[in-house]
């Protein structure tokens, strides 16, 4: 697939968090229908709940007819991208709801027209006139009853990758922004437009696609391990992606730097290989902001961390001499 860009697409491109869309992903994984990877204890705490609120809504069972089918064609509707930065749950499911029943109905169509047939309910559920309500419904109880109890966490580790992804956007253009982002995206410089982003597909078509100065949305996912794209004219162009770090074990600091600076600095020193904000960290940590920021300070008085201010909030880093402690 090649995404053809220009000077203005990268200033109207943006980096966003979707909680919405990161439910459909942990459905994928809680349902059994992608790998779990790292998430693999969160799935097994969470399998039981996810097995009672399929029970109570049918609309969870048969999405796999037409979402999360890896090298396929997939509805929007059910979880279109964001249209702020870091919207709240409820907006995005309001944009759901919002969809037209035709418009649903049309992009179901299109999916089950290149899908294996579906049982004979499914297929009455999926068309059926109540279908966005349905949906809405079944994600809203996905939320409350899962995901909402850990999205702090989740959230603290997507927007560490927000931050470090926009930066290199901005600061050193696609080639930087793109790197290591998956081996299957490139960043091809030259042609009459500028350049292009290539995108290796699962499922092998050739696609080609003009943002035509609209710009791309970016958005890391915790629960994808791959690729995937909303290149539908009817919602912003978008590219999902895995977010950093998420695939390697938390940081676990070294049993004696523990002992010397307590537990939790140690804990905080060692994840700060990337840089936080003190809400960040105490998402990361299960602390409240405020013990959090306890510890920040000490470590900042040891000249172990510093600060600088981004916006509106303190991005914190280690010192050369916070990596000599965690690295000795």
């Amino acid at each position: 697939m090649r995404i053809e860009v220009t000077s203005q697409d990268l200033m109207a491109s943006r980096f966003a968090i979707s909680p919405l869309i990161e439910t459909m992903h942990a459905q994928w994984l809680l349902a059994g229908r992608v790998p779990e990877g790292p998430h693999g204890e969160w799935v097994e705490r969470w399998r039981g709940t996810y097995a009672r609120l399929a029970g109570r809504h049918p609309t969870l069972r048969a999405a796999a007819a037409v979402s999360g089918n890896i090298g396929s064609a997939n509805v929007d509707f059910i979880a279109p991208p964001p249209t702020a930065v870091d919207v709240a749950f409820e907006d995005e499911l309001a944009t759901v709801r919002a969809t037209p029943v035709a418009q649903a109905h049309a992009e179901i169509e299109r999916v089950l027209a290149h899908r294996p047939p579906v049982t004979g309910w499914v297929r009455e559920l999926l068309l059926g006139p109540e279908v966005v309500e349905l949906f809405a419904e079944a994600y809203e109880a996905l939320w409350t009853g899962v995901l909402a109890h850990d999205w702090p966490r989740f959230h603290a580790a997507l927007q560490r990758d927000v931050a470090y992804r926009a930066g290199r956007l901005a600061a050193y253009g696609w080639a930087a922004a793109l790197d290591d982002l998956s081996p299957r995206v490139r960043w091809r410089r030259g042609g009459p437009t500028g350049g292009h982003i290539e995108v290796r597909m699962l499922s092998g078509r050739d696609e080609r696609h003009r943002l035509g100065g609209r710009g791309l949305l970016f958005l890391p996912s915790a629960f994808m391990t791959s690729i995937a794209t909303y290149l539908d004219e009817s919602w912003p162009y978008a590219l999902l992606y895995p977010a950093r770090g998420l695939g390697a074990a938390p940081p676990r600091p070294d049993a004696d730097l523990s002992l010397l600076i307590g537990r939790s600095r140690a804990r905080i020193l060692a994840e700060l290989a990337e840089p936080a904000t003190t809400t960040q960290l105490a998402a990361l940590l299960g602390q409240s902001p405020g013990t959090t920021g306890e510890h920040i300070a000490a470590l900042r008085r040891t000249g172990l961390i510093a600060g600088a201010r981004v916006g509106r909030g303190v991005l914190y880093t280690r010192t050369p001499l916070g990596d000599a402690l965690i690295n000795g």
